[in-house]
């Protein structure tokens, strides 16, 4: 089954027309699903306003439509910030609210960096319209061109002085008008000097709800009459099936009420029962105390051996694989070339472990299914979960609350599923909460990868270029709407292979990817924050510096040089100079990290610069990395991380900095602290005793370089990530002369390189 249409892609304003009219309440504008259609008449009291972008009441007050999940990134502010902007309304007189999910809005997915690029157009133009309407009704009122008129803080301004405020416009009636594609596409947008509120690191909107404890978040979810659920789960990642479900001792247990046998037809999980109860933890000592036996099912024997021994098999032999890129002829031009290197870079499984542990509270109400949850994916969410219990969409309702983290782990919809396959089976309001064991063991895990690369160069720069990985493939489970072919009809995940198709210039490439079907049925992945930048650009960024070394030049004047800005790489539209961007970061970062200077002994400066996410959507961030090396016994300290971003127009300076602070702290834990294996088709680590993300203690000192350019604003929440562990890396073997191409770095991996 195609789970969506990716023809949806990027909500674009120029495909809809935009509405605006006057309803009985206010002023509201919104988005027509076709062309043509217009708001019924204002006297009337009604007004045709789906997908609602913003609506203003009699007093002017302004609430903007946020479809992007707030997880702790201010996303809705930003975006807020944006459509305010060109309204000319008052900033005090806004507000936000998240819309829970309409098909009509487009494609509901907050992930990848896109929140920010996907809209700032739409949502601009959407203030905008909503401005001019207003400004020509209030030059109707008065019986003078519109072109008299003026906007700023919720007031126009006409001749002699004349003012009204936006509220009096709403509370007098505003005459419907529709913009046609054509006339929204027509809009002239304020330039950068005229913004008001865009570049102003503007308190975030949701913080008070935050901090006084009113902010909804789907954990603090109350209903009448709600029990608690809570699954005991299978001893093995996938592929169990349940044979028996023994409660006896459950029973025992005051406060259990019954368990149901979770068979999920859409596979999201497997082998799972839920222990129902009066409370939370009622339920989880009921679950513990079921005794259930499964049929493991065809996993039982898999690890993470198993998994890396088959990628390694795949890389060695190429058959199958699909083509990502090919440029050139990139083994003549290797075969050829007076300096050749190969090396093999891989990562191990991580779990995305967000402080909130997955729940959802599902109530059904007139055979209506209402689920209270925050979500990532509403898209995806709400084609799965009706497929799951058997319905027609319309018979359920997403109720989108605060994340308490997602990093991609949100985009899921499995926990929904088990949340109403658990109220269908006992026909009660339910808060489904996962445990941590759960929430750590039954992840779906960024993928193990393998990566081979192999490089040549004539000894002035490279010439030829082979990247070929194998992993299991997220997007051929959860979107395989998402999949893409290469010339020869064979499907690939691009979410797998992004950033190996980075900005240097070489003539000669070719990048070939292979799905790990192991790895795709024991390990069902997802999508971790920054995604495949996160392995793709650790061994593109370490093979570059690997090469610099052999060819005996310095790797900064290495990436210098293939950052030329050449053909393709010169980029177009939001990515234009394209390469010439990173390598503007790249300088700033190297000099203000004092590249090139005298180290104390056993400690070196990496580089890495990086374009994550995709290329339509490149992000220019750029990393050194400070590391000292006890060749003792291989151990190290990661005394200070530069990063430096190039994000176009920056919405909020604070939020931006914030967020590339935390994915570069979110990077060095990957990169450094973060592993699970897999054994017995069992994931080994089920908690923070045994999952140990970065602490405060392993923090060090960041510098964060933020550059204004004034183009089109791109992502800024996972760029920072993909950048961190090469730039460790290469300062490893700057400082000691250890070369790691595994992922976590490890004391025990440095000591035995050394």
């Amino acid at each position: 089954m195609t789970l969506m249409d990716t023809s949806i892609g990027r909500d674009s304003v120029s495909r809809r027309t935009f509405l605006v009219g006057a309803g009985a309440s206010g002023l509201i504008f919104g988005f027509a699903a076709h062309d043509g259609i217009r708001l019924a008449d204002a006297s009337t009291g009604k007004a045709f306003a789906p997908n609602l972008w913003f609506s203003m009441d009699a007093a002017g007050k302004t609430v903007i439509r946020i479809d992007k999940a707030e997880m702790g990134q201010h996303v809705g502010s930003a975006l807020a910030q944006i459509l305010a902007d060109e309204l000319e309304v008052k900033w005090s007189d806004v507000s936000i609210s998240h819309i829970g999910f309409d098909p009509k809005v487009g494609l509901h997915v907050t992930g990848g960096s896109w929140s920010v690029n996907w809209t700032f157009d739409r949502m601009s133009r959407a203030g905008a319209a909503g401005r001019i309407a207003l400004i020509e009704a209030a030059a109707k009122k008065w019986g003078v061109p519109a072109s008299q008129l003026s906007a700023k803080d919720s007031t126009i301004s006409g001749p002699d002085g004349k003012t009204i405020t936006y509220g009096e416009l709403v509370k007098a009636g505003v005459p419907p008008k529709a913009f046609s594609k054509e006339a929204m596409k027509a809009i002239k947008l304020k330039a950068a000097g005229q913004r008001r509120y865009i570049g102003k690191s503007l308190p975030a909107l949701d913080i008070p709800a935050k901090t006084d404890g009113t902010a909804g978040f789907a954990i603090d979810v109350k209903l009448d009459g709600m029990v608690y659920a809570t699954p005991a789960t299978p001893p093995v990642r996938y592929g169990a099936k349940v044979k028996s479900v023994d409660d006896s001792a459950a029973k025992k247990i005051k406060g259990y009420m019954t368990h149901a046998v979770i068979n999920d037809p859409t596979g999201s999980q497997t082998g799972w029962v839920m222990a129902v109860a009066n409370s939370y933890w009622t339920a989880r000592k009921a679950a513990l105390a079921l005794k259930i036996d499964y049929d493991l099912g065809p996993n039982a024997k898999v690890s993470s051996k198993t998994i890396n021994d088959e990628s390694k098999r795949l890389i060695d032999n190429t058959g199958n694989a699909s083509t990502f890129l090919k440029e050139g002829d990139a083994e003549k031009a290797i075969a050829s070339a007076k300096v050749t290197h190969e090396a093999i870079y891989t990562t191990t499984l991580n779990v995305h472990a967000p402080l909130e542990p997955l729940n959802a509270t599902v109530e059904i109400r007139d055979g209506v299914y209402h689920i209270y949850t925050g979500n990532q994916f509403q898209t995806l969410a709400m084609g799965l979960v009706p497929a799951a219990l058997g319905v027609k969409p319309d018979k359920v309702v997403l109720h989108q609350q605060f994340l308490g983290g997602g990093f991609g782990r949100r985009l899921e919809a499995d926990y929904l599923i088990m949340a109403a396959l658990t109220a269908k089976a006992i026909n009660k309001p339910v808060k489904m909460i996962y445990s941590r064991e759960a929430d750590t063991e039954f992840d779906f895990t960024r993928p193990m990868t393998t990566m081979r690369v192999t490089a040549g160069s004539d000894g002035k720069t490279l010439t030829g270029w082979k990247h070929t990985a194998a992993s299991a493939f997220a997007t051929a489970r959860m979107a395989p709407g998402f999949l893409g072919k290469d010339a020869s009809g064979k499907k690939f995940d691009p979410f797998q292979i992004n950033g190996s198709d980075h900005w240097y210039t070489i003539p000669n490439q070719l990048v070939l990817t292979e799905m790990n079907k192991i790895a795709q049925s024991a390990t069902p992945s997802g999508q971790l924050r920054s995604v495949a930048p996160a392995w793709t650009f650790w061994a593109v960024e370490s093979m570059v510096d690997e090469m610099a070394h052999k060819m005996g030049v310095d790797p900064l004047a290495l990436r210098l040089q293939l950052l030329d800005g050449k053909g393709k790489n010169a980029g177009k539209g939001p990515t234009a100079n394209g390469a010439k961007r990173l390598a503007n970061v790249l300088r700033k970062v190297a000099a203000k990290a004092g590249y090139g200077k005298t180290m104390a002994k056993n400690t070196g400066i990496g580089l890495a610069a990086v374009t994550s996410q995709e290329r339509a959507s490149a992000a220019w961030t750029a990393t050194a990395a400070n590391v000292t090396v006890n060749p003792a016994d291989g151990s190290f300290t990661v005394n200070r991380l530069t990063v430096g971003t190039d994000l176009g127009t920056l919405i909020n300076p604070n939020a931006v900095e914030a967020q590339v602070q935390g994915a570069t702290l979110w990077g060095l834990s990957l990169a450094t602290l973060e592993e699970v294996e897999m054994k017995d088709g069992r994931i080994q680590a089920s908690n923070f005793d045994t999952y140990t993300p970065c602490r405060m203690e392993n923090a060090p000192d960041l510098d964060v370089i933020l550059i204004e350019t004034g183009q089109y604003p791109v992502g800024c929440g996972e760029p920072a990530v993909t950048s961190v562990a090469p730039a460790i890396a290469n300062a490893i073997f700057a400082a000691s002369g250890a070369r790691v191409r595994s992922l976590p770095i490890t004391a025990e991996k440095v000591k035995a390189a050394l």
